[in-house]
């Protein structure tokens, strides 16, 4: 993708202070999800480097990276897994808690979503600090599975995500 496409993908991202707490300026999606080619650009950038990896499953990270997760799982041939807050999943499930840039927080994912040697890819909008992913991360290795990468909309580069990723491939496509 070029350069002068990734910043109009770029300009489509609203900053939205102090939201959902003081201090935080949250990057508002929508207007990107809105627009019918900006959203196929970022599916087919987000899945381009994993077409020959043999990916069984895409795991969409609540809530965000499922509308991002769902066209990239199609493009790939994969099944969709959503990783999700706590009391979301009706049936068993695996639980793993991480820090955020602004709390804390618990996933949940289907104890049953994985099977060993599956290979997975995670999806998500955002990368800040990496917990949320490195959680995650966690959730599909105890299931058996191999995460092969992760694929990201955009990177905050003033949070330490890279640390909490730092043996994992990922694809990000802006960095802010």
């Amino acid at each position: 993708m070029s350069p002068e496409d990734l910043a109009r993908l770029a300009d489509l991202i609203v900053d939205v202070p102090d939201w959902p707490t003081p201090g935080v300026v949250f990057k508002d999606i929508t207007p990107l999800l809105g627009s019918p080619d900006a959203l196929r650009q970022v599916v087919d950038a987000l899945t381009e480097p994993y077409l020959e990896a043999d990916i069984d499953k895409v795991v969409g990270i609540e809530a965000r990276g499922f509308l991002l997760a769902a066209p990239v799982a199609y493009h790939l041939d994969a099944g969709l897994v959503p990783v999700r807050k706590p009391d979301k999943l009706p049936r068993a499930v695996h639980t793993r808690s991480y820090d955020l840039e602004y709390g804390s927080n618990t996933l949940a994912v289907h104890a049953d979503a994985f099977s060993p040697g599956d290979r997975v890819l995670i999806v998500d909008d955002v990368l800040a600090t990496g917990g949320t992913a490195a959680a995650t991360v966690t959730l599909i290795e105890q299931a058996g599975a191999t995460v092969v990468g992760m694929a990201a909309l955009m990177e905050l580069s003033f949070l330490p995500w890279r640390a909490a990723l730092a043996d994992l491939p990922v694809t990000t496509l802006i960095t802010i």
